[in-house]
Parts: structure tokens; sequence; C-alpha cells
């Protein structure tokens, strides 16, 4: 069964990399559309309806490029539909998901120390709060509040903040982070499902019918692709953190997410007002990198000692249990331990990579399998054998690991 371990890993790289590579297309064509929008140009030579014009250069070859802010008064023979990128992104988001953490529950999901939750009750309140934040985020824009875009912004900013505060209050900060990039991409890709496309089948079907579109299907998909082009540089933030403990496990974790969603408006404000051809604001520049200082000061603040148990969870107990385990124990110490401690001895290293700690027993029987697939089966760590882990250390972590999987299966 420990071939199980090995295929899983395949499994999760593979969705990964189809994550990511679906992630650039929606991600790239997202950007290029809002700079082609921005830079429209009105001329008095466009057709009846047209918006606004861009020419291009790229490849070797010219575009020449013209918008209509409902639609044309003939439909063209061939229309293309940008949205499967949004759709395979936050499927295969969703898979990873499952995979990493829904599947690794236990490890990667719960933190026990936070909130004491079974493996069902975190998966429903993941799965749940995904779903539940799409609709209050879809009433506050049907709302009275819609109506005013800086009054809902600001709304829908703190109910981002107040979702980065509760998921450090329920998962892990690996999770909690995870999470909050899930939360807005599901709005974001909600955004695209159930307004923008079906709206811009509405103004179709008119045109086929031979009706004329009501300009207000426009407006709604408008504003709802302006969110979305606030959100996109957070959420890849928030993809990338899982990485980098000093964002996602220290004491203020949820207000470095908070000040994230805020460098992603002066990032993009930038490229929007270039786009846009109203000057260079440099200034938004400057206040991100004072609020990336912030934030590098907020992650070196310590968090309160915590009264954790040393215990071994049942659900990895039959590592702790095997015959190899004591002489694991003493490999993963004297090579590994001093990366993956509470406080780091290791120089240049201020925080456990990917905050995974292998102090005590707990620890260790806990990150069995990645021990397993990480020094074990490969020699990704330590980082170029620098603790000079031998082959009969490595060989022992993998009878270790597999001798367990062999005795679990036949209990």
């Amino acid at each position: 069964m420990y071939e199980f371990a090995i295929a899983w890993e395949w499994l999760s790289f593979a969705v990964r990399w189809l994550h990511v590579v679906t992630a650039i297309a929606w991600i790239g064509s997202s950007f290029y559309f809002i700079a082609l929008d921005l830079g429209l140009v009105k001329r008095p030579h466009l057709p009846v309806g047209a918006y606004g014009e861009e020419w291009q250069v790229h490849g070797g070859g010219f575009y020449h490029i013209q918008k209509y802010l409902v639609a044309p008064a003939t439909m063209p023979e061939h229309l293309t539909w940008f949205k499967w990128e949004s759709y395979a992104t936050w499927l295969s988001g969703f898979a990873m998901l499952c995979i990493v953490y829904y599947g690794g529950a236990d490890l990667f999901l719960i933190d026990r120390h936070v909130l004491d939750l079974t493996q069902w009750q975190a998966i429903g309140l993941s799965a749940g709060s995904l779903a539940v934040g799409w609709i209050i985020y879809d009433l506050l824009c049907k709302s009275p509040l819609g109506k005013n875009i800086w009054v809902l912004m600001g709304v829908l900013y703190v109910a981002l903040v107040a979702m980065a505060w509760g998921y450090t209050q329920v998962f892990t900060g690996r999770a909690a982070f995870l999470h909050l990039g899930a939360f807005t991409a599901t709005i974001m890709s909600a955004n695209v499902f159930l307004i923008i496309i079906p709206n811009q089948k509405i103004v179709v079907a008119d045109l086929i019918a031979g009706r004329t579109p009501d300009p207000k299907y426009g407006v709604i998909a408008k504003q709802r692709s302006l969110h979305n082009n606030y959100l996109t540089l957070p959420v890849i933030f928030f993809m990338l953190s899982n990485h980098y403990p000093l964002a996602f496990a220290t004491a203020y974790n949820w207000v470095i997410a908070a000040l994230v969603f805020l460098m992603g408006v002066t990032i993009r404000h930038w490229f929007n007002t270039v786009h846009a051809r109203k000057g260079r604001p440099l200034w938004t520049w400057m206040l991100t990198t004072v609020i990336f200082i912030v934030i590098m000061w907020l992650s070196t603040v310590q968090k309160p000692p915590a009264n954790e148990e040393s215990s071994v969870a049942p659900a990895f107990r039959q590592f702790a249990e095997n015959a190899h385990f004591s002489a694991a124990r003493d490999v993963v110490q004297s090579r590994c331990s001093m990366c993956h401690a509470e406080q780091p001895v290791w120089e240049g290293i201020p925080r456990p990579p990917k905050n995974v700690k292998l102090e005590t027993d707990a620890d260790i029987a806990a990150h069995a399998r990645e021990i397993y697939l990480q020094a074990g089966r490969t020699h990704a760590m330590p980082p170029g054998n620098i603790t000079e882990v031998s082959g009969e250390e490595r060989a022992l972590l993998v009878a270790w690991f597999e001798s367990a999987v062999e005795e679990s299966r036949t209990r």
C-alpha cells in the first residue's frame, strides 16, 4: 500500500500542474482584456454601436480590434467565448483542495490547538464557507449597496478581512491562506459562470431574435469584471503562500492577508491607469512598498507559547508504534530538526520550512509520508544533502514508512 503514497503524490503534482496551466490561461486572458478595454480609443470613423478601437502588434502581425459597448447590429459568423479558462482553473483548484487538504485533513487542514475538529467537520466547514461566501457576495452586489461602486468595494473588503480572521480561527495557518485564495477564486469564477457569461448569452439571444439588447446586462457584467480585476493578484499571493510560513504561520497572519488585498488594489491601480493612458502613478508602488514592509515586520512578531500536546494522533499512531520508529526518529532529529523546529538553529532560516516541525514523536509520526517521499524515496531533503544523510539512513526511513503501512494493512 505504500505505492499509494507515491501515486497520490504524482496525482497531486499532475493536478497542481493542470491548475497552474489553467490559471495562467485565465489570468493571462483577463489581464489582456483589461488592458485592451482601458486602452480603447474613440474615433469618428467607427461603425455604428462601436465604443472604441485599438491597434496592436504582436508576433510580427498587426491587429485591429473594435469593441461594441452592447453588441454589433448583426452577429458575426464565429464568436469566441472566454469562459473555459475560468471554469478549468476553479475545477482544478478544487481538485487540489480535495487531494491535499481533504485527503490529508489531519495534517494540513486541522490544527487541534486552534480548533478540535473531526475530518468531516473540517471538510464541511471548508466547502460550506466557499458556497456561503458566494451567496453573501452575490446578495451584496444585488443590494442597494451595489449601486455605489466605492461603498460596495469597502463592504466587500471588510467581508474579506472577516473571512481572513475567521479562517485562522478554524484551520491551520497554511490552510487558512489557501482557503482565503479559494474563497476569492470561487467568487471570481462564479462571477464568470453565473453572471458574466449568462448576461452575454442573453445579449446574443436578443440579437439573433432581432431585439435590441438591454444595456443593463453589460453594466452588471462590467461590475463583476471590475471585482475580478482587483482580486486576481491577492489570489496568486495566497496560492504561493503555502511555501512561506513567514506569511501564514505568524501571530498576525490574518492582518497580513488583509494587507495583501490592499496591495492587490494598489498594484492593479497602477496597471489600470497606465493602460488607460492616464499617467504613471508611482505613488501606488511607494504605497505597495510601505505595505509590504509592514507585512515583513508583522511576520517577526512571535506567537505566544502554545500549550501543545505531545501525544500522537490516532491517524498517525501506526508510524510511532512501528519497530523502526526509534531509529528513524534518531535520523530525523539529527539530520532534519535543526531547521524543522519551532526555533530553527540553522543560520538564515527564521521559521521552519512550510511550518513543518520535526521535534517530537507526534511531529515525526504526523509527517511520516512527507519524510518518506522527501528524504527516503527521493533526495529532496535536506537541500543539497547539507546535513549529509547517508544512503543507509535514507533506506531506514523507507523501511520505517513502508513497514508501518504494511502492518496497518494486515491488521
